[in-house]
């Protein structure tokens, strides 16, 4: 945990600073009020009524992903391991974004479930939609702490309160307009926070580049400091990973975080895909995700970058990283080279992003959580057949429980000084067996229920056996090797597993999987779109994606 509560490190915020603060909470608060007058079901609660326009969808689906992780956690690293870390951007996201937009949303879309473990019920039944909605469950909560926690860390900060108070007040700023509006209530604001993070974060990089002499003078600094010249260039990343050998660093990489963590994250995260299933219709739910992807390219230049220069301009950063101790931990980086290089009115702006941030994070978390807690928990195994009001006061009910819970977990996070460690552990537990269980009932047919959950259970064993493993000094994996590795003995397991119990068992008989499995599809129903949204060429979700992916490959070879 950070040791930033001494008043020496405070940030010192003026007024015009408070008064930014202030109006942005007055915003916020005023949003949630608005989008609570449209909510008259559940559905509306918890969906937003499938009834909003591909573009801001868009951009909440990246909002909802702009969270303490994002900032607090992606420039520690990159004040720890320097540019590796586009990778969790350019191999980590885009790839697996793109495919979610061509593949797996008219799946979800076309099947018209309402969450992720819904899908996973229709495919193989109940007991791997019960294994998934209570993982789903534990994993945003969990996740949502880190949020809370990074959140309660900028106000402790901010205004010199304690960190336990600070995490109890964080809380209930996002409980109140995500009670009151539900997930349009979350999505609209992750729109407006989405602008506000950029607004806050670019004369960040803009001034810090400016104090280091430019790109070229970043370049030299970090390469004549304790990081050394590799910490310049993406590839081959052996710090990251924790592998020496540089052939195998890039396999772990691409393998390891490219493909399971990152397809595992960003195809099966109902946090994520929440935000496509509240779009209006089919190609407004495809184009969601490759929507979110533009701006996920350049994100690395106002996150990565300022903890790049952190890591050089901030003296107690460059004492930790030349000697492995010091008074700060790399999650303070940002808050750090804000108060070094922000003056009054421009800090103002740039806290107003990082609270912004947190709370999309929160919100995001805790909005989903409460739709899988009252449509697949709730409704399903406990109160079955309750008209719809009911539902819905569940929904407000599970929004204000995840929201306790998350104030406990956030303490959890506060004993890892690089909260990436924390989060691409718990992505290893919970996503990379889940997107195996996926992928491998929606491209195989003969893949029987009893596969679908037993694979879930003991990939997540096998990721937990290995964190288990590095925990205790048994494997040496220093940096977020142990993530990767633990990712791929999950996704490995499950299919495994998956495979054997479904040789054993009997399958789902194949009408019944229709629009459930790739081969057993109409192609044309998955492109179906009542709408007529399908209309014009530059709507084609394929002709998007096509431009995002040549933007990420000649990113990678630049700064490769």
């Amino acid at each position: 945990m950070s040791v930033l509560a001494a008043a020496d490190l405070r940030l010192d915020a003026g007024p015009l600073d408070y008064a930014l603060l202030v109006l942005y909470f007055l915003l916020v608060l005023g949003i949630g009020v608005m989008a609570r007058r449209s909510i008259s079901s559940s559905l509306d609660f918890l969906l937003s009524g499938r009834s909003l326009p591909a573009w801001v969808t868009g951009l909440a689906f990246i909002s909802a992903n702009l969270g303490a992780i994002e900032l607090l956690g992606m420039a520690a690293n990159g004040a720890q391991y320097g540019m590796p870390t586009v990778h969790y951007y350019w191999i980590g996201a885009i790839p697996a974004m793109l495919f979610l937009g061509l593949v797996m949303m008219p799946f979800y879309y076309g099947s018209k479930v309402r969450s992720v473990p819904e899908f996973l019920r229709r495919r193989f039944g109940k007991g791997a939609h019960l294994v998934n909605a209570i993982s789903f469950a534990l994993a945003q909560v969990l996740i949502a702490g880190v949020n809370l926690y990074a959140l309660a860390l900028l106000l402790n900060l901010l205004l010199g309160w304690p960190i336990p108070l600070s995490i109890v007040i964080a809380a209930l700023i996002v409980l109140a307009y995500t009670a009151l509006g539900g997930l349009s209530a979350a999505i609209y604001n992750e729109v407006l926070q989405f602008f506000v993070i950029v607004a806050a974060l670019t004369p960040l990089t803009i001034a810090g580049l400016y104090k280091v002499g430019g790109w070229s003078g970043l370049v030299d600094r970090i390469s004549n400091g304790p990081g050394g010249a590799e910490q310049t260039s993406a590839w081959p990343a052996t710090e990251l990973t924790g592998l020496n050998n540089p052939v195998l660093s890039v396999i772990g990489l691409v393998f390891g975080l490219g493909f399971v963590l990152s397809f595992g994250y960003w195809t099966t995260n109902f946090a994520e895909v929440q935000r496509a299933l509240s779009a209006k219709s089919m190609s407004a739910a495809r184009r969601t995700p490759i929507i979110g992807a533009y701006p996920k390219l350049l994100i690395p230049a106002v996150v990565v970058i300022p903890g790049m220069i952190a890591a050089v301009v901030v003296p107690q950063l460059s004492e930790l990283k030349a000697t492995g101790q010091g008074d700060v931990a790399y999650n303070d980086a940002l808050p750090l080279l804000m108060r070094d290089l922000l003056p009054n009115g421009m800090l103002g702006i740039a806290i107003t992003g990082l609270l912004a941030s947190f709370m999309a994070g929160v919100a995001a978390n805790v909005s989903s959580f409460n739709t899988v807690f009252t449509y697949d928990l709730w409704q399903d195994y406990v109160v079955k057949d309750k008209p719809d009001e009911y539902y819905l006061r569940i929904g407000r009910l599970a929004t204000v429980g995840g929201t306790v819970v998350a104030i406990g977990t956030a303490f959890i996070a506060s004993g890892y000084g690089n909260i990436m460690d924390y989060i691409q552990s718990l992505f290893s537990f919970f996503n990379a067996p889940l997107f195996a269980t996926f992928i491998l009932g929606m491209f195989w047919k003969r893949m029987s229920p009893s596969a679908g959950w037993a694979g879930l259970v003991f990939g997540t064993l096998g990721a937990v056996a290995v964190f288990t493993l590095s925990e205790t000094g048994v494997l040496n994996l220093p940096g977020q090797g142990a993530s990767f590795l633990g990712a791929g003995v999950a996704f490995v397991l499950d299919i495994v597993v998956s495979v054997a119990v479904s040789l054993a068992t009997k399958p789902v008989p194949q009408e019944r999987l229709v629009g459930l499995v790739y081969g057993l599809t109409p192609k044309e129903s998955l492109k179906h779109d009542a709408t007529g949204e399908n209309a014009g060429w530059y709507r084609s979700p394929g002709l998007l994606a096509g431009i995002a992916l040549a933007i990420t490959i000649v990113l990678n070879i630049v700064f490769g």
